[in-house]
């Protein structure tokens, strides 16, 4: 199960931090990560993380979000800055098991709740 939190309505410029835990067993070899989805828009990867700390990121927040992880706590967390209205999205994480796919292709094993980010002009 993967629980999310940490969006809200911010100004453009400004930053926030998604949070997103995951319970029960989980595999020590996994990708979580993140997608979004914006209102009549199809859903699109943002970001993810290996269990070894390898990332990739979608080409629009490159230089701007950075994604990171605690395996202890099972958590990953997407550290948004310089926001932009065009990421007001829903956000959900994701957590995919195994070593060698990631997120990227839109498949994951587990999904959590969406979490809303509005960024205004």
């Amino acid at each position: 199960q993967l629980q999310a939190s940490g969006g809200g309505l911010v100004e453009a410029g400004s930053s926030l931090r998604l949070s997103c835990a995951a319970s029960g067993r989980t595999f020590s070899s996994n990708f979580m990560g993140w997608f979004r989805q914006a209102s009549g828009k199809k859903r699109e990867f943002v970001a993810d993380m290996r269990s070894d700390g390898r990332t990739s990121y979608t080409e629009s927040v490159k230089g701007r979000f950075t994604i990171s992880r605690d395996n202890a706590k099972k958590t990953v967390y997407l550290q948004m800055n310089s926001l932009k209205p065009e990421d007001t999205a829903v956000y959900y994480c994701a957590l995919r098991l195994g070593f060698r796919l990631g997120l990227a292709d839109g498949s994951s094993h587990y999904w959590g709740q969406g979490t809303e980010v509005t960024v205004s002009s």
